[in-house]
């Protein structure tokens, strides 16, 4: 094996290697989303099951005079 194709190889092995990083970090950056989705949701939900009737305010505009 020469140099030059020595090369290449490490080459394309740290572009897979960084494809990889950046596959991972975008499947945790869509964990975090999910997660935090589901809390709010959930919290909504237990809010729901205790019979509260002001779980999710809805937010009226100011009115101008």
């Amino acid at each position: 094996m020469d140099r030059r194709n020595a090369g290449d190889d490490g080459e394309a092995r740290r572009t897979a290697a960084l494809m990889g990083l950046v596959v991972i970090l975008v499947l945790a950056i869509a964990g975090v989303i999910l997660v935090r989705a589901l809390r709010r949701e959930a919290a909504l939900e237990d809010c729901l099951m205790a019979g509260r009737r002001n779980c999710a305010p809805i937010e009226v505009p100011l009115r101008n005079p």
